[in-house]
């Protein structure tokens, strides 16, 4: 598969996940409604070849299941997310070899690493179109606006480049940019972030922050991008990791940044320091519109474009939508660097409902009292990504923390609120959550819904009902001679037993 976006679009049709679109459709509000109806049937990632008021096609939903999410990282199953993530645990912690098998293994991975560098382009396909002056202008740029309430057009798939002044590290994120002029836009990103870092350093130095937006790139940089993990790699070689081999750089045309060579557009601009506009409200992740916030304003002076360019594009809201779809994969990747952090947890799943990390379910190989509260204390601090869970629901090992069903009946039959509940309050938290009795601060909630053993517990605990070995042998055995060999019992419908999931 070619390592860029018009590469994958044309990998998920051949697959049958593309559906192209050749009916006139409005960037304002109708390519969300139509998206996201399409997201919460798990449908196919949709292409809009004819866009009102825009030369370019838009695709959206390429992210849209958990499946594509491997596509574009070079797998087959989210199972194998999990052996990328072990090397990155391994690149986190290095630890000495003990065996010849181990040291062969780390000698892989440092190699792999070495693959991983990025290259140089000289004749980068995104210059194949320059526009400057007053030849530019971003409304050209098919942006969409997603709800009725929001304050203007967005940008939400991009890469936003910046470097710092004073050691050259670029930082690459992912970050809302939204459109204010035909050449400026403001750009919203938390303080802790890169690119604000980057740009107070501009400011103490007097200087302007030089800025690039990449559009239309290869998933697998999305995914680089999204990944924070405390790992210190530059998202360049995290994406060189993730897809095997080194990702190709070109310079701007203006600026001294380094972007993909293979984006369908760069935008090029500056920020200077105090340079302030109103951005949003915007439909967010928590389900509500955000609010209005002075932001940074970007003046663009360039843009540049490969032939017949792509624009791609997605919006957050509440589940399913594509950045939940993406932290499910995630989730895979952080699970052997979770094991890593915290020994006793053998899973964990921060549920896509739960909007991808305000709950999450871990199970643990129970030894002693008082593990279960151990071991969600541990998790909070883990890794910088689950400062904002609120809830962490703890169960045994043997419950499957992926089928709701187990983990309701583990904490419906063995949590006695007022022993297995415990409440931390006012708690650094996530100004989103309008929950919080007071924005940017709050309480969360740790369950143990383990097996209890002494001294947890002053009676002895129920022997769990299981099938005679010998009989469930003979049943297998002769499940044919019943006549039922038809049944599927592996596929399981839920809305069969009350639920109405889907429907």
């Amino acid at each position: 598969m070619a390592r860029d976006l018009r590469g994958f679009l044309q990998f998920l049709e051949q697959r049958g996940q593309l559906r192209r679109i050749s009916t006139p459709v409005d960037p304002d509000l109708e390519i969300a409604e139509i998206s996201n109806r399409v997201l919460q049937a798990g449908g196919p990632a949709l292409l809009f070849e004819n866009v009102k008021g825009s030369d370019y096609p838009v695709a959206i939903n390429c992210l849209g299941t958990e499946e594509r999410v491997c596509w574009a990282m070079n797998m087959e199953k989210p199972a194998e997310l999990e052996t990328l993530g072990a090397k990155l645990g391994m690149l986190q912690q290095p630890k000495p070899p003990k065996k010849i098998s181990q040291a062969i293994e780390f000698g892989k991975l440092l190699f792999d690493v070495l693959k991983a560098k990025p290259g140089r382009n000289f004749f980068p396909p995104c210059q194949e179109v320059i526009v400057e002056g007053d030849n530019l202008d971003l409304n050209k740029i098919p942006m969409i606006r997603p709800y009725p309430g929001d304050a203007g057009r967005i940008i939400t798939l991009g890469l936003v480049i910046t470097k710092d002044c004073e050691t050259g590290i670029p930082n690459v994120g992912v970050y809302r940019l939204q459109l204010q002029s035909s050449t400026t836009m403001t750009v919203h990103w938390l303080s802790v972030r890169g690119g604000a870092r980057h740009l107070r350093k501009a400011a103490q130095q007097g200087k302007k922050l030089e800025i690039a937006i990449a559009l239309g790139i290869d998933p697998l940089l999305i995914m680089a991008a999204a990944t924070p993990i405390p790992v210190d790699l530059s998202e360049w070689l995290f994406a060189g990791l993730y897809g095997g081999s080194g990702v190709a750089l070109a310079k701007c045309k203006t600026l001294d940044l380094e972007v993909p060579a293979d984006a369908e557009f760069i935008l090029e601009g500056t920020i200077t320091p105090g340079e302030m506009l109103p951005d949003g409200p915007f439909g967010d992740h928590m389900g509500y519109y955000g609010g209005v916030e002075d932001s940074p304003l970007i003046r663009f002076h360039c843009l540049t474009h490969r032939k017949d360019p792509i624009y791609s594009t997605t919006f957050s809201g509440r589940p399913p939508k594509e950045e939940a779809i993406i932290a499910i994969a995630l989730n895979r990747i952080y699970t052997p660097i979770l094991r890593q952090q915290v020994s006793e947890i053998t899973d964990f799943f921060l549920p896509m409902e739960a909007l991808s990390y305000k709950a999450a379910i871990i199970s643990i190989d129970k030894a002693y009292p008082g593990q279960a509260r151990r071991a969600a204390l541990a998790f909070w601090s883990a890794l910088p990504q689950f400062t904002y869970t609120k809830f962490v629901i703890v169960v045994d090992k043997e419950i499957n923390i992926r089928d709701p069903r187990q983990v309701v009946w583990a904490i419906s039959s063995k949590v006695d609120p007022s022993r297995d509940v415990f409440i931390l309050p006012n708690t650094p938290f996530d100004t989103l959550d309008f929950a919080s009795e007071k924005i940017g601060l709050g309480g969360r909630m740790g369950i143990d819904a383990t097996t209890k053993i002494p001294p947890e517990t002053e009676h002895e605990w129920g022997e769990a009902l299981e099938s005679d070995p010998e009989v469930a042998s003979t049943v297998d055995r002769r499940w044919a001679e019943y006549g039922l060999a038809d049944l599927n019992l592996d596929e399981v419908n839920p809305n069969l037993f009350g639920y109405e999931i889907g429907s």
